[in-house]
């Protein structure tokens, strides 16, 4: 599922986190080294017609991590201080890789990277939020593919 179906199918949670994302350039990528164990790196990211765009410098070890495992986690910089400002959102997914020189030059008319780079686009298998609601409940929203949104309070 890409961002769109996301979109459709709970739209605030979409737009919160997209605010998030658009808040700050950098964030964290987790992917998978060739013995299994995880790699932390700065990622800028782009919501680009219905898609979940990373762009990579070309042969940096996320972009070969994910050419040969494309399962990933993407955090949103939490910023400064205290204050989350939409709160907590985290992204799981697969990363596909963009070969096709038409959509990648349609993404480089827009976004103007620096040249090379990998482009993948994200299959979503999950996104959720997680916030403090009235300095009472730990609140976490969670979407899926294929099912309804959910929410979970918790003191």
């Amino acid at each position: 599922m890409n961002w769109a179906a996301l979109s459709t199918a709970a739209p605030d949670l979409a737009q919160t986190a997209e605010r998030r994302f658009g808040a700050f350039r950098h964030h964290v990528l987790a992917t998978l080294r060739k013995d299994g164990s995880p790699r932390t790196s700065g990622l800028e990211v782009r919501f680009l017609h219905g898609e979940l765009w990373l762009g990579m410098m070309p042969h940096s070890l996320k972009a070969l991590d994910l050419r040969r495992d494309p399962r990933f986690a993407l955090q949103a910089n939490p910023g400064s201080g205290t204050d989350l400002g939409g709160g907590d959102i985290r992204i799981g997914g697969r990363a596909v890789e963009v070969e096709d020189p038409e959509l990648k030059g349609a993404y480089v008319k827009e976004v103007e990277p620096p040249q090379p780079f990998h482009l993948f686009r994200a299959e979503l298998t999950e996104v959720v939020r997680t916030y403090v609601e009235d300095d009472t409940y730990l609140v976490t929203e969670v979407w899926q593919p294929g099912r309804p949104p959910r929410t979970l309070r918790r003191r």
